[in-house]
């Protein structure tokens, strides 16, 4: 249930990818990462909503607002032999945090996996996000220790896809 009548989850249209785009920027200033920030608004409406679909996003409103959102996609246990919900990112802008907003996306995004009879929700938190950890584990996730991420991107992608 929503934490009050003001707010608004629904997943994300066409019109609403500058506004996404606008709380991804949000997002990476929070994590210190707006450096990282090379992508744009048209490419992320041509990704939620092209073919191939390639993730989904849901959007929080309050009174109106865009407050936050959380951008998610498909992964696969071959363990369980089910698709998972990988939740890339999960944002509410810092005027709107502690009021129930963050904790409605993530219910909505783990209601969404049971429906699609998905066997894990999962996602990646920066080791720093002290605050941000201790709201998962409050909501009954646990934090892996015992595994790393594992990353290629630009020139070292383009050099790994030609190694034989």
């Amino acid at each position: 249930m929503a934490p009050h009548s003001n707010l608004i989850l629904r997943f994300a249209e066409p019109a609403d990818s500058n506004v996404l785009f606008d709380l991804i920027k949000g997002l990476a200033e929070y994590e210190k990462l707006s450096h990282a920030v090379t992508g744009n608004a048209l490419d992320l409406q041509e990704h939620l909503f092209g073919s191939p679909k390639y993730v989904e996003a849901i959007l929080a409103e309050y009174a109106g607002q865009a407050v936050g959102f959380a951008l998610f996609f498909y992964n696969y246990s071959t363990f369980l032999t089910k698709p998972g919900i990988y939740l890339e990112d999960l944002f509410v802008l810092p005027e709107y945090r502690r009021q129930g907003i963050g904790k409605a996306i993530l219910s909505k995004v783990a209601q969404i996996a049971v429906e699609r009879n998905c066997g894990r929700l999962e996602w990646s938190v920066l080791d720093w996000n002290e605050s941000a950890q201790a709201f998962y584990r409050s909501m009954g996730a646990s934090i892996l220790d015992e595994w790393r991420i594992c990353r290629v991107t630009e020139d070292a992608l383009q050099q790994l896809a030609v190694k034989e």
